[in-house]
């Protein structure tokens, strides 16, 4: 196990204990507390699942509810575990005072999500053998489910899990949702875009390959602990029977990347072909297969887009929701077609499972930017950004070229396109992160390297002549005209947008995958902390 996060057993499941098939766990001593009662079945089954190691000692740490309300719940049941458990023969509990303390120190919520690093550290600074974490999740209004683990602090193996259902005895505070605590040094957002490719979906392409630079500038508009995010995206197609049928006719096209233009040249280069749609697969393939963030403030979200009953496939569609929303996931769905049409496919009762939004969209709709005054402009500095960058390394000249070769692809789709993929490469610090390893100035600019760490030899032949002082000021000069560069781009982009959310108002215009997935980015990542300018 690489990664371990809090994770939730399907809300369908029964108690689960990893112990031998038939046996019988004892009974723990009751707690004296009579409102702790409902737990007790559930302590049971954790203390015998630790039978083996006498003397274990375990932190009980709370349990946050899923959604990440404001509760009274988390810390209430952490507390009646920790009595439970307290009475279980050859059990020893930490105390929740320095657990407290311990917890404060390495910067985490009690209630928070851990990482196997951070167990390792727990169990160290705690003397601990094992946590005891878990999860809560309202099945009504007045019954809650309760899912546990215990994980080993020295290997994250899970010794023991089990579930129970509860009756509520404590208050929510209302609607309002406290965004967890910022565990990274840099914001970070995760989106996975699973697009269906039977032959009935071109018009579905076209959109995301036309739109994807509009949506990840939304992302690119927020901030977060006064940075702006770095943004991760993965593709996957489906249904597309010219792929492997072994394989359920689905293809991960590109894994987790924060470099935009070749998730833009991987959808430009997708086919489309009949076959039948496997949505519950496809994301079971994308929770699995992904290396999700075990961050519990990232931004973490799956949009899936199809036209077919979302029930296909030997996948249940509510187990793969159920996973994705353990790791803190929103599942969102896109139908083509009709709202009603989409109801009665079950793509809304997917997205309800993982707290997601149900959308339905024209994918024939053909009208899908608006042009702007400020697009020609933004294109032409978009080219002139490109004589800024200076290859380095055995594969910095290649990368250079795909770099201009992107620009004029993205200028072959349209002004509209060209301009929002400049406001990208001008503001994300995504787009200079992924540049820093073949471009000697973002390297420079970036931190990533020194000036005095630069080899002459993996610079340009006509660079390598230059001795310090002047090399310096060629990448000076360099920097001052990038920076001058982007900031007329950045000031031209807020412009452009004001000008195009005027339009937007003036005509009704159609449902198109943009609308769907702007709407449902700002009110999710929202609920992870960050902040978007209006």
């Amino acid at each position: 196990m690489k990664k371990l996060i809090l994770t939730l057993l399907a809300a369908a499941l029964p108690a689960v204990l990893f112990v031998k098939a038939g046996a019988e766990a004892p009974a723990a001593k009751a707690a004296a507390s009579p409102a702790a009662g409902e737990l007790s079945a559930l302590a049971d089954k954790l203390a015998y699942g630790v039978k083996e190691t006498p003397g274990i000692k375990l932190a009980v740490l709370a349990f946050p509810y899923t959604d990440e309300r404001a509760s009274q719940g988390p810390v209430v049941v952490q507390e009646r575990l920790t009595t439970l458990l307290a009475g279980a023969p050859k059990v020893t509990l930490i105390e929740r005072s320095l657990l407290a303390k311990v917890m404060g120190e390495l910067k985490l919520q009690a209630s928070g999500a851990v990482d196997e690093e951070t167990v390792k550290k727990l169990g160290q600074l705690l003397g601990a053998d094992a946590v005891v974490t878990g999860t809560l999740n309202d099945l009504s209004e007045g019954e809650t489910e309760v899912n546990a683990r215990v994980v080993q602090t020295e290997t994250g193996r899970i010794l023991a899990a089990a579930s129970a259902s509860v009756k509520k005895t404590w208050k929510d505070a209302g609607s309002a949702v406290k965004p967890p605590q910022d565990y990274g040094s840099k914001p970070l957002v995760q989106v996975a875009v699973l697009l269906d490719t039977s032959n009935s979906m071109d018009g579905l392409i076209n959109q995301a390959r036309t739109q994807l630079w509009k949506i990840v500038n939304e992302l690119v508009s927020s901030e977060k602990s006064g940075s702006k995010p770095v943004i991760e995206v993965a593709l996957y197609e489906y249904g597309n029977t010219a792929l492997p049928k072994e394989s359920g006719w689905i293809r991960q096209v590109s894994p987790f990347t924060s470099d935009l233009d070749k998730v833009a040249a991987d959808l430009f280069a997708l086919k489309t072909a009949g076959g039948d749609e496997y949505c519950g697969q496809v994301i079971e393939k994308a929770v699995k297969e992904l290396k999700w963030s075990p961050k519990s403030d990232v931004y973490k979200a799956i949009f899936i887009a199809g036209n077919e009953p979302f029930t296909q496939g030997a996948v249940p569609y509510q187990q793969a929701v159920a996973d994705a929303k353990a790791k803190g996931i929103f599942v969102n769905t896109i139908f083509c077609g009709s709202r009603q049409q989409g109801l009665a496919e079950q793509w809304k009762a997917a997205a309800d499972l993982a707290d997601g939004d149900y959308a339905n969209i024209d994918q024939a709709a053909r009208d899908y930017d608006v042009r702007t005054p400020q697009d020609a402009e933004i294109a032409r500095l978009s080219s002139s950004l490109n004589d800024t960058y200076v290859a380095y390394g055995a594969g910095g000249a290649e990368k250079l070229e795909s770099k201009k070769e992107a620009g004029n692809f993205a200028k072959s789709a349209g002004f509209a396109v060209a301009a929002e993929r400049a406001a990208f490469q001008a503001s994300a610090p995504a787009a200079a992160r992924a540049d820093a390893s073949w471009d000697v100035v973002s390297a420079v600019e970036s931190g990533a390297l020194k000036r005095d760490e630069i080899k002459k030899d993996q610079l340009p032949p006509d660079l390598q002549k230059l001795d310090k002082a002047a090399l310096d000021k060629y990448i000076d000069g360099k920097l001052a005209e990038r920076r001058k560069i982007k900031a007329e781009i950045v000031r031209l982009q807020a412009e452009r947008k004001a000008y195009i959310a005027k339009e937007e108002k003036q005509r009704s215009g159609a449902k198109t995958l943009d609308k769907a997935m702007i709407d449902t980015i700002r009110r999710q990542a929202t609920k992870r902390g960050y902040k978007f300018s209006d």
